[in-house]
């Protein structure tokens, strides 16, 4: 496995090693002690997986006071997958990083605790799995509006699909600050 860190300090973008022949693929997804030499120290305690069409954009959310890390794959299609650094001390508050993550490329990216996380699907569709370090929280959770120009991500496709929720998002700037990370 190779671990790449980002350029916001905290991410780290995993590329797995792949054992393929004409029968298809092996690879690990999950070993706990290589994650964590790699960086991640978080047990985790969830799993997730959602399925979307094309163009549909989640998030970008993150929970706090229950915060959770998430290591999140593509098992079908490709997204272009993004975290914000909600850090209040960070020299990178407010930035953010996007990768693109397929069922090709086999990525992982680990987006921990202090990120808000979101992702749109590129491909016709997409299965994407998160692995997350603390258990879903709703009355913890808070959504930020996806084109908040403070943040200035710039997403592969200007109208995305997004639910009710996410288009109902907070403005980095009107998040209260007991919501955010010290």
């Amino acid at each position: 496995m190779n671990a790449i860190p980002c350029k916001l300090k905290g991410l780290l973008l995993f590329e797995p090693k792949v054992f393929g022949d004409a029968r298809g693929f092996f690879m690990e997804t999950w070993h706990q002690a290589r994650y964590r030499e790699a960086g991640i120290q978080g047990d985790f305690v969830q799993d997730n997986l959602s399925v979307s069409r094309k163009g549909i954009l989640r998030g970008l959310h993150f929970q706090n006071p229950i915060p959770q890390g998430k290591l999140v794959s593509v098992l079908q299609g490709e997204v272009f997958d993004v975290a914000v650094d909600l850090r209040l001390s960070s020299p990178t508050f407010g930035r953010w990083e996007g990768t693109n993550l397929s069922a090709e490329n086999k990525r992982q990216f680990y987006v921990p605790p202090g990120f808000a996380h979101g992702f749109l699907v590129l491909s016709d569709s997409a299965m994407f799995h998160y692995k997350c370090t603390a258990l879903y929280s709703p009355r913890d959770e808070v959504s930020i509006r996806w084109n908040d120009p403070d943040i200035g991500i710039d997403w592969p496709v200007k109208e995305p699909l997004i639910s009710e929720r996410d288009g109902k998002g907070l403005f980095l700037k009107d998040v209260p600050k007991d919501r955010l990370f010290p």
